[in-house]
């Protein structure tokens, strides 16, 4: 009698459910087509052809992030359909900043046991963030990895590749002293600072996942799984009218950190912290964790997703524009001379 041999399922890798993933991802990926796109998922690699014609001299842009200790968030409160929006928006996000216009996406899911009906509520998400930032779903990986990750967890990454002329790249050189700061909202913390969250809210306040929080109308859950802001089609909007000098993502830092990374040599910023409403979030992650100001502006965007950078002359109309893009905005500053050796962010 031949005994049957030890398979990969009983390893813990399932290719049955694997292949049932492909097959619900399949119209989610479909629906961020676009015509460059020259072949469905499921081969080796993703396929796009650039229209060389379009462009006159085109510099290709590409980036990569995940989502962070947010995912732990989605596993507390088994909720998977937004987190994908996040990882779109923190890629896109980055590489629009500079003027390009996102082309595809790529992502990685890693997971030790994978539940092919979760997964593709992760992918819905994606698919949801790609269609928000114009760019294709064109391919991925899906890892599973026995026990590398805890029981229901799993890891996102992304990467995103984009397109600008070099003539058009925004880089920040064109800043000068007298330009003011437009801040465009954030819709909460995005995915940033998400370990000092749950540190005050799980820990100091000892709420549960699905808490109330009456100062802000909502759950825990709600609250913090409210997905990043994609910025894609405003800028690139404001771009086609307006001399944008230069644009930081308020990502992992602040506005401390992210808004000197666009500063030529001899400028600052000059931030006014009451020219704009902080959201009530932040003011109650400050409170509850006695947090000191500058670590909120180092850690939170503070309900500032974007800082744009433009000539003073052009700033009523671009608040008049990104009101209609239906875009909360707000001049929050100006910038001025910075000495050398000096802070080139002031919170005043």
């Amino acid at each position: 009698m031949i005994k049957s041999g030890t398979t990969y399922k009983e390893a813990g890798v399932d290719i049955s459910a694997g292949n049932k993933f492909v097959k619900l991802i399949k119209p989610l990926v479909k629906a961020t087509s676009r015509p460059e796109v020259i072949a469905d998922i499921g081969g080796f690699g993703g396929l796009f052809s650039l229209n060389t014609n379009k462009y006159k001299n085109p510099v290709l842009v590409s980036g990569t992030d995940g989502v962070g200790t947010k995912l732990k968030i989605a596993f507390m409160a088994d909720r998977h359909e937004t987190v994908g929006i996040d990882l779109v928006a923190m890629c896109v996000n980055d590489i629009v900043v500079q003027g390009a216009e996102p082309l595809f996406f790529l992502d990685y899911l890693a997971t030790g046991k994978l539940h092919p009906e979760k997964a593709a509520l992760v992918v819905k998400g994606i698919s949801e963030g790609c269609v928000l930032a114009g760019c294709a779903l064109i391919g991925g990986e899906t890892a599973e990895m026995p026990g590398f990750y805890g029981e229901g967890e799993y890891d996102l990454a992304g990467f995103t590749v984009g397109v600008v002329e070099r003539d058009n790249i925004i880089d920040g050189s064109t800043i000068t002293v007298g330009n003011k700061l437009i801040g465009i909202a954030s819709s909460g913390l995005h995915s940033n600072g998400y370990s000092l969250a749950r540190k005050i809210i799980f820990e100091k306040m000892g709420l549960a996942i699905d808490a109330q929080i009456p100062e802000l109308g909502k759950t825990v859950a709600e609250e913090l799984l409210t997905p990043t802001r994609i910025y894609v089609k405003s800028i690139l909007n404001l771009r086609r009218d307006f001399r944008i000098n230069g644009v930081a993502h308020i990502t992992g830092g602040g506005l401390l950190e992210n808004v000197p990374r666009v500063l030529p040599k001899g400028c600052k910023a000059v931030i006014h912290r009451k020219s704009w409403d902080i959201p009530p979030i932040f003011r109650l992650l400050q409170e509850a964790g006695n947090v000191a100001e500058p670590e909120m502006f180092r850690t939170f965007n503070c309900g500032i997703g974007m800082v744009l950078s433009v000539p003073e002359s052009e700033a009523d109309e671009i608040l008049i524009r990104l009101s209609g893009l239906n875009e909360q905005a707000f001049v929050i500053g100006e910038i001025a001379k910075c000495a050398a050796g000096k802070e080139s962010v002031e919170l005043v």
